[in-house]
């Protein structure tokens, strides 16, 4: 059974696919590449791997979305 760190992070990860889809990447490896990591740490990300703030800032610049649009509608995991 997952706890709640875990479904936080897999939603966190799941937001990340939906922002980077909206921009237009459809290929996470695409988006890695334009950012410079790695393309299996990437994709580790979208699938609910741990990620760093700085990580996340970086990425959601890179995506011009601010960390309120991305929190905006908070996580639905609540427990």
């Amino acid at each position: 059974m997952e706890n709640l760190e875990e479904k936080k992070l897999r939603e966190l990860g799941e937001r990340l696919r939906y922002y980077r889809k909206l921009k237009g990447y459809t290929n996470y490896e695409h988006l890695a590449y334009d950012l410079g990591v790695s393309r299996s740490q990437y994709g580790k990300y979208e699938n609910g791997g741990n990620i760093k703030f700085s990580t996340l800032c970086k990425i959601l610049d890179h995506l011009d979305v601010s960390l309120a649009e991305f929190f905006k509608d908070g996580f639905q995991s609540n427990q």
